[in-house]
């Protein structure tokens, strides 16, 4: 959870090319990133692959008036709504985009190699209806601090909240990421969705090195099992809070 999700930059600043807050090109720039090149197949009207400008475009006049995000895991579809051919793609990608005012959702599909790396997002047939788990955002910071403090203080218990090279490496990647990160969500989201998501990158941050600094100084098989425990339910988290950072834009469009 160190780096966004493609489809939070899409859903972000899709939102924000959609409120004609930004250029096309700035809002492409800003989505594929780092990426060599991102297309959309399975629009409605077109027959083969089109690119992110015209498929913003294009959801636009079909009636899109914002977009949410979907991060489902095993065992919780976050985000999604129907059909069950859509939750399955999503699920496979653990990420996809839902259209807001019309019938559609992108799942991404990613191709790399050494040099590049290029993205297919597939468009398909959503159903309309309100996304499964994703809470507002006062209950998704209420609930990130209370799992950041449970957390901390079991994970510190035992020995392995983090510490030593891996963790610092961690912690620098995170500060870096952060200073860059002030534009992760596009202009037009409200400041609290901001702090929402800083707050789920920080807990993710957590996550990050409980779970890859080794076993810490936890030596038995309980003490490990205890760790994946706490970190479940604040990964958990971490993910409904991010969603609901991305969806904020959609979630006032809905409360006028």
């Amino acid at each position: 959870m160190l780096t966004e999700p493609r489809s939070g930059l899409l859903a972000s600043w899709g939102n924000a090319l959609i409120a004609g807050l930004i250029s096309p090109d700035e809002a492409v720039l800003a989505i594929v990133g780092d990426d060599a090149v991102h297309r959309v197949e399975g629009l409605p009207g077109e027959s083969g692959q089109v690119g992110l400008t015209l498929a913003l475009g294009r959801l636009r006049a079909l009636g899109a008036q914002g977009l949410r995000v979907a991060l489902p895991a095993p065992g919780h579809p976050l985000g999604l709504s129907g059909p069950p051919e859509f939750n399955a793609r999503a699920l496979e990608a653990e990420e996809a985009v839902v259209c807001h005012g019309v019938a559609l959702g992108l799942v991404p599909e990613v191709y790399e190699d050494d040099v590049h790396v290029e993205v297919v997002w597939h468009c398909l047939p959503v159903r309309e209806a309100p996304p499964a788990d994703v809470p507002s955002l006062g209950e998704a910071e209420r609930e990130l601090a209370e799992a950041l403090r449970e957390a901390t203080a079991l994970l510190t218990q035992l020995d392995v909240a983090g510490s030593g090279p891996v963790a610092e490496a961690a912690v620098d990647a995170y500060r870096a990421r952060a200073e860059r990160g002030r534009e992760v969500l596009a202009p037009g989201y409200p400041p609290r969705a901001v702090r929402v998501l800083e707050l789920a990158q920080r807990v993710g941050l957590l996550i990050s090195v409980a779970s890859e600094n080794g076993h810490g100084g936890a030596v038995s098989s309980s003490e490990i099992g205890a760790r994946a425990e706490a970190l479940r339910p604040v990964e958990r988290t971490a993910r409904r809070a991010q969603v609901a950072a991305y969806n904020a834009y959609v979630e006032e469009l809905l409360r006028g």
